[in-house]
Parts: C-alpha cells; sequence; structure tokens
C-alpha cells in the first residue's frame, strides 16, 4: 500500500465528509462497545486502532480507561484531522499518527503493542492487502498479543447478502466478496495469530459485523 492508494473512509473520497453519518446507521454504538468489550483495556496497555478513520473507537477505548496509552493510525490526513477534533470536544487525547496498515513498524516498535483493534478496514482491502496488514499487526503486538477486528464478515443469511450490497457498490466486489464469504478466520490463523473467534454478530441495514478476537502466537 503505498500513501495515495488506501481507500478512503466510506469507500469514495467524496464521501468521506459523510463518513460518520454514514456509519451510524449500522448499529455502530452497539459494534463498537462489543469490541471496546473484549479490548478490555487496562491502565498502561499501549493500544493500535489501525485505520482509526475518524477516531471514533480510540476515544471510545480513550475514556473507557484514561490510563491505557491509545494510538489511532490511518494514512487520511482529512479523516485525522477529524479525529483530533472529535477527540478534542470529547475531552479524550488518543494520540493519532499518518501511517499505513502494512507498515505499522514505521509507527511503533515491533512487540510493543498490547492490542490491536481495527474497524471497517480489511473488507476494503484486496487479498494480498488484508494478508500484509494482518501480518503488520501480528509483528507490533507483543507475543500474546491481543487482536480485536470489527468488520464485515460472513454474509448467513439472503437478507444480509442482500443489504451487503450496499458496501460492494460503495467498496467494489472484488475486495469485499471473500469478507463476505467468511475468508477473515483463516486470514487472521494464517498471519500468525491462535485462537481466532468470531465472537460477535451483529446485523445491520448494509449487511452483518462480526467481532473477531485472536491472540498473537
Amino acid at each position: 500500500m503505498t500513501q495515495t492508494t488506501f481507500t478512503p473512509a466510506a469507500g469514495r473520497a467524496s464521501l468521506t465528509r459523510f463518513y460518520d453519518p454514514l456509519i451510524a446507521l449500522t448499529r455502530e454504538r452497539l459494534w463498537r462497545s462489543l469490541a471496546a468489550m473484549h479490548v478490555a483495556a487496562r491502565p498502561g496497555d499501549v493500544i493500535l486502532d489501525v485505520g482509526c478513520g475518524t477516531g471514533t473507537m480510540a476515544v471510545l477505548l480513550r475514556r473507557t480507561e484514561p490510563g491505557a496509552r491509545v494510538i489511532g493510525v490511518d494514512p487520511d490526513p482529512g479523516v485525522l484531522a477529524a479525529a483530533r477534533r472529535k477527540a478534542g470536544a470529547a475531552g479524550a487525547r488518543p494520540e493519532f499518527r499518518m501511517g499505513l496498515g502494512d507498515a505499522l513498524t514505521d509507527v511503533v516498535r515491533p512487540g510493543s503493542v498490547d492490542t490491536v483493534v481495527s474497524s471497517l478496514v480489511l473488507h476494503q482491502c484486496s487479498m494480498a492487502m488484508k494478508r500484509a496488514v494482518l501480518a503488520s499487526m501480528a509483528e507490533v503486538l507483543r507475543p500474546g498479543g491481543k487482536l480485536v477486528i470489527a468488520d464485515f464478515g460472513r454474509q448467513r443469511t439472503p437478507l444480509m447478502r442482500l443489504a451487503f450490497r450496499i458496501v460492494q457498490w460503495a467498496d467494489g466486489r472484488a475486495d469485499t466478496q471473500p469478507n463476505a464469504d467468511g475468508v477473515l478466520p483463516t486470514l487472521i490463523h494464517e498471519a500468525g495469530f491462535e485462537g481466532v473467534r468470531e465472537t460477535e454478530t451483529v446485523s445491520t441495514v448494509n449487511g452483518s459485523i462480526s467481532v473477531y478476537v485472536a491472540r498473537r502466537g
């Protein structure tokens, strides 16, 4: 991935300014709260939010545990500016850094992170990039560190497969279809993670969002 080839928030650059209201339609409070529950931030933890977008998850985690160090990473300077504004308005102070999901060691040291969390990122990536991002996540996690991913997973019912077409319109079928077919647990395992579990599934107006939890081996 290069600085100019990332997929913008909401899939299309023209929609980025509408990202927050669009995501709010996906029962965002529910699935983000479930993801934060599985992160289970503790004082002193270093938590890396990969593809942090406008900072909603980073702010939530920082407010949940002010003693944790939360670092949001995203390649888009526009959404990082929005994230900083949001954090300031919320009185939360996560760190926000520009960086790429497949080059996280440019942002933090290898093996220095307790938990990596990522929301609605991997469905936008090609298969090669999904693998590269997961490998980079494993590289920055300490041994036994936790991975929590909230993203579109297997679309198990005709209704969810139909609803997911909205996502495929925005982000393209080639990158999103593997998620809908349920590829993420296999890719997470192949990246060196253990105990991969799909812990939650939340039905939304544009498909079901799953929460995956694993540990670095």
